[in-house]
Parts: C-alpha cells; sequence; structure tokens
C-alpha cells in the first residue's frame, strides 16, 4: 500500500441506554428529531439526516460509530484494516465491521459525505445604533443543531487510539495534549475533530457535539435545557483546540450533548500545524471551571444522576 486512504465523514452512531422515555425527552429537549420505535429511538437534525440510533439496555454505552467513504476508497480501506491483522466482518449493504483495540464496533461503507466541504458560515445579526441588538427571553426561537460535529470518547490508551484510527480508518491527528487528549480529523475536508480521544482507566462514550450558527444559540440552548430539567454541565466557554463555543448538557446517564459553533475548519488536502499542547491549553480558553463530574467516566464503576440543583 502506498497511499493511506481514509473514510469522510460519520454516517451515524449507536448508543445502548436504560430508558427510551428519558432518552426521548433529553433528546428533544435539546432540539433534535426523535422517533420512538418502542425498540428503538432515531435522532435527526436540522439537515434531516439521521444521527443516531438509540438502544435500550441495562446501561449506557456505546454500540457502534458508523462512518461513510468515497466508493473508490472502499476497497483499500477494506485492506488497510486487513494489513492491521484484523479480519472485518463483511455485512451486504452495511460494508464491514470490527473492533477497535478496546473493543467498540465501527462500521466502513460507501455513503454520503455528511461533513462539508467547506467552513459554514451562517448568517449574522448587525447590531447598529437606534435599535434592539436582540429579541426578549419569550421571542428567542427553540434552538435546534444543523449535524453532528464529533464525538469523544474515553480510552486506556490515547496514544494506541491514535494509531489505530490513523491506520485503519485513514484519520489525520489535528492537535493533541501529551497523552490525555487527541483530537482527530477526516482527510476530505472536516471539522476540526471528527472523533476525539480523552484518557481514562478504559473506553467510554463521553460526548456527541451539534452544530448550531452562534454563540447565541450556544447560550439559548443552555438556557432551553436548564428549563428542561437539565441544569448540570459545562460551559458556556470557547474552547483553546478546535476553537469552538460550546456548552455541554448532562444526560441522565453521566455522558453529555455539546452545543457547538464556529468550530475550525480543515480543507482537503491542507497541512495542518499539529500541535502538543501543556493541559492547561487544551481544553479552553474562557468558561467557567471544569467541573469534577465533567471528566469522570461513568461507565467504568455504575451510575446513576443526580437531581439537577
Amino acid at each position: 500500500m502506498t497511499q493511506t486512504r481514509g473514510v469522510h465523514s460519520i454516517d451515524h452512531f449507536s448508543l445502548f441506554v436504560p430508558s427510551l422515555a428519558e432518552a426521548e425527552y433529553f433528546y428533544r429537549s435539546f432540539g433534535l428529531i426523535t422517533e420512538n420505535k418502542e425498540t428503538e429511538l432515531t435522532l435527526t437534525a436540522g439537515d434531516g439526516h439521521l444521527w443516531a440510533k438509540i438502544y435500550p439496555a441495562e446501561r449506557k454505552s456505546l454500540a457502534y460509530i458508523s462512518f461513510n467513504c468515497y466508493p473508490q476508497d472502499y476497497e483499500f480501506l477494506l485492506q488497510q484494516v486487513r494489513a492491521c491483522g484484523i479480519q472485518p466482518e463483511i455485512v451486504p449493504h452495511e460494508g464491514f465491521w470490527f473492533s477497535d483495540p478496546e473493543g467498540n464496533r465501527l462500521n466502513i461503507k460507501p455513503g454520503e459525505k455528511t461533513i462539508p466541504d467547506s467552513k459554514r458560515i451562517p448568517p449574522t445579526r448587525v447590531s447598529v445604533a437606534d435599535k434592539r441588538g436582540t429579541v426578549t427571553r419569550d421571542a428567542v426561537d427553540k434552538v435546534e443543531p444543523h449535524r453532528l460535529s464529533h464525538l469523544l470518547l474515553f480510552t486506556a490508551d490515547v496514544p494506541r487510539a491514535i494509531a489505530f484510527y490513523q491506520q485503519t480508518l485513514g484519520l489525520n491527528l489535528s492537535d493533541f495534549s501529551q497523552d490525555i487528549i487527541a483530537f482527530m480529523h477526516a482527510r476530505h475536508g472536516c471539522d476540526h475533530h471528527l472523533v476525539a480521544f480523552a484518557k481514562s482507566s478504559g473506553k467510554g462514550f463521553h460526548h456527541a457535539a451539534w452544530e448550531v450558527d452562534s454563540i447565541d444559540e450556544v447560550g439559548n440552548g443552555a438556557t432551553q435545557m436548564a428549563a428542561a430539567g437539565f441544569k448540570d454541565g459545562w460551559g458556556t466557554g470557547r474552547h483553546c483546540l478546535g476553537s469552538n463555543y460550546f456548552h455541554y448538557v448532562r444526560d441522565p446517564w453521566g455522558s453529555f450533548c455539546e452545543y457547538s459553533a464556529d468550530i475550525d475548519f480543515i480543507s482537503a488536502n491542507i497541512n495542518w500545524p499539529t500541535g502538543d499542547f501543556l493541559p492547561e491549553n487544551s481544553l479552553y480558553l474562557w468558561g467557567p471551571d471544569v467541573p469534577a463530574y465533567f471528566i469522570h467516566n461513568t461507565e467504568i464503576d455504575g451510575y446513576k444522576c443526580p437531581v439537577s440543583s
């Protein structure tokens, strides 16, 4: 193999959770479109794409992540995975399946590119003299994310995860901080990170990030979720790595959904200046202190979400 090939985007992801009814209320409050089919809850965003499938189980965990590739790259990606000593399971009309070193199920198949080819520039509200610059609280539209931006997983070995996802999926390293956290992007034009990894004592699902238009929508989303009873989380703030404005809302199982606006974009064939940043520069530029529960992997020792204050 003379050239590494890569996936271009996430098609969808899947979680196991203890209650589909709780999940439906949480994600609908967040602004996603939900459809409860009794044994499966689906999540769609404003772009109309089906982004997630949620299934019932005793505990919350990642079921799988499905990635899309260009048809011409499919066989090359299959060979890349085999070259790593893995024998993937080929399923007609589903592409092929395999597991990463920690047992996370991954799927690669030909499919549409769900991330834009260039940075989305949303419409801006221009403040002018002699005119109110915003609306009143009772006139705020419901925040409804446009699309999935990225996923972050806990891992016991960040460098191993980087190497594996480079060699199999062809993801590129964007930025990292020692062996603590790493951000990876797809090579065909992608947000600063499509998948990220944070160090823990074992695997786990940390958060899904969803794109909104502005810092106002990030803040309004936080208010929207607090009104629905979900006050715990972290934000509002701005990240250093990725540069996006953020607010994380804790779900009923101890993981998070993030409202994200204005994340860095890495165009296809761009030589991004990957950096190794000090830990104090790896999380946020400004915002509130990080709560202790934000970096706690709830899948290691079980979890019961306390009542929000």
